[in-house]
């Protein structure tokens, strides 16, 4: 539950600042979202009414009711919580519409860095991955305030789901029970199960298990699918069978002797050039969820299976202290060797696509041909350096500081804890250019 009091905690306001000759001119400031509850606790589920104002420099850009939710998993011990929202109408019904200039939709998310003291590595990752031609929810810096009490720093972004500005999959109706209508679209998931799951823990409700076990796992760990869209509550039994076969006969193809086979073996199944994306993704930035956690998959109507897209890397580029995940010199895709007894484990794919000299030589081409564009050292930096640089011109990062001192502090699970914001940032563009020079001896020699 949410405290939603005012608070004496909390950092400047643009006009406190100004009355301290700190002035930051409109243009400058983030993007203000002011959230009023009106009483309301926000909880993790229902979502509670409320309404919200966007204000970019002087202009109220948007204002409007919405239905508003904490959201996440480890991250709600936090005390700067992540929301999840929908924006609605005046009678309370779900409403498309377009914020910070945004595709119009109704689902939003406002992601709250807290142990990631970077402020931004969310926003990279997403950003690098439209940058090589896969979609990431669209993000945007801003500051948030709830009932009047500063909130800091946030990251607005899109809800994944299916969407013709989002996931852009056919939408696969309760009706569509046969023939090609059934094969798309589908969204899965390997995660932890959420309050939007039916039932208890994984079952045949919410999810299918993967007939093969992770490999190296030594407490009998398996790998369940949740359904994502169409979700546990609406998806037929015909759909059930249909996506679950599909990926059983996936798993199966690539197990067999006859695995690199272009007609018979996994290429028949899946979209490579994606899982070639997202195994990269992963692997830059050493994420220590990757493959086993927060991983979307989807098909669309008559298509195959792609990975992606990519969601939660809050953890990666260094800002893990378990399981390898703060090194810069480890295969993120071998998990599973250094923490075998961990319940969330990651499928046998990646090693096993990485036996197929074919993809391994698609893989190595494709890595050269990013690490000359959008993955060089310098594209990679200089999105920092803006990032930075917006943060510095609004004042929004000391801000966030004043009214989270986490600088300094262990925040569960940071591998580095630096005494300043500047400290935090060195670490981490140390880290990705080690990163870049191990991988690209690796892959290399792959």
């Amino acid at each position: 539950v949410v405290n939603c009091s005012s608070d004496d905690t909390a950092a400047n306001t643009p006009e406190e600042e100004e009355a301290e000759g700190t002035e930051i001119l409109p243009e400058d400031r983030l993007p203000l979202i002011a959230i009023s509850t009106n009483g309301n606790q926000i909880v993790d589920e229902p979502k509670v009414d409320a309404t919200f104002l966007v204000t970019e420099g002087n202009t109220i850009s948007y204002e409007g009711r919405m239905g508003i939710e904490i959201r996440g998993a480890s991250s709600q011990l936090f005390p700067k919580k992540s929301y999840g929202f929908e924006t609605r109408d005046a009678t309370n019904e779900d409403l498309d519409v377009s914020i910070l200039g945004f595709p119009e939709e109704e689902d939003w998310i406002l992601y709250a860095q807290y142990s990631d003291k970077s402020l931004m590595r969310n926003m990279l990752i997403y950003d690098l991955s439209r940058d090589i031609g896969q979609y990431a929810s669209r993000t945007k810096f801003v500051e948030v305030t709830l009932n009047d009490s500063y909130q800091g720093v946030y990251v607005f972004m899109e809800k994944l789901k299916r969407d013709d500005g989002r996931i852009d999959i056919n939408n696969l109706k309760e009706d569509e029970n046969s023939g090609e209508d059934l094969t798309g679209g589908y969204i899965l998931k390997i995660d932890k199960t959420a309050g939007t799951n039916l039932g208890e823990g994984y079952n045949d409700q919410n999810s299918f298990r993967s007939a093969f076990l992770p490999p190296g796992a030594l407490v009998g760990q398996e790998i369940n699918f949740l359904y994502e869209e169409p979700d546990a509550e609406d998806i037929t039994v015909e759909q059930k069978a249909y996506i679950s076969n599909y990926v059983g006969q996936f798993e199966a193809a690539l197990t067999s002797d006859d695995f690199t086979n272009i007609e018979t073996g996994y290429q028949a199944f899946i979209d490579v050039d994606s899982f070639i994306d997202f195994f990269i993704l992963n692997e830059l930035s050493n994420n220590v969820d990757g493959y086993r956690l927060s991983t979307f998959m989807h098909k669309d109507k008559n298509g195959k299976l792609k990975m992606g897209p990519i969601w939660d890397f809050n953890l990666a580029f260094g800002n893990a202290d378990y399981c390898a995940g703060g090194t810069t010199n480890v295969w993120s895709y071998r998990f599973n060797e250094r923490c075998p007894n961990d319940f969330w484990q990651v499928p046998f794919w990646w090693e096993r696509l990485l036996e197929d000299p074919t993809y391994v030589a698609r893989l190595q081409s494709r890595w050269n041909e990013l690490r000359g564009s959008s993955l060089s050292n310098g594209s990679i930096l200089s999105k920092i350096d803006s990032y930075t640089a917006v943060f510095n011109s609004s004042g929004s990062a000391k801000n966030n500081f004043i009214r989270w001192p986490v600088l300094g502090t262990y925040i569960w699970p940071n591998n580095f804890v630096g005494n300043t914001y500047q400290q935090e940032l060195d670490y981490m563009t140390d880290w990705i250019d080690n990163r870049l020079q191990w991988m690209d001896r690796e892959i290399e020699n792959l």
